[in-house]
């Protein structure tokens, strides 16, 4: 049996797989946001494209 304080000389640290995903995430984030944007603008553009027809009915 291994003693309890081990030091763990000869095992690779490493991070956990989700500090991992955290950090690819956090890469990722802008290109998100500038996603966001344009999608909220398209979709404003959109609606008022329809309001701008329906007032002309």
């Amino acid at each position: 049996m291994g003693h309890v304080n081990a030091s763990g000389i000869g095992r690779t640290r490493r991070f956990p797989q989700e500090v991992r995903f955290r950090l690819i995430s956090a890469r990722s984030r802008p290109m998100a946001d500038v996603a966001f944007v344009l999608t909220t603008i398209a979709v404003f553009a959109l609606v008022a494209l329809i309001a701008k027809g329906v007032a002309k009915l």
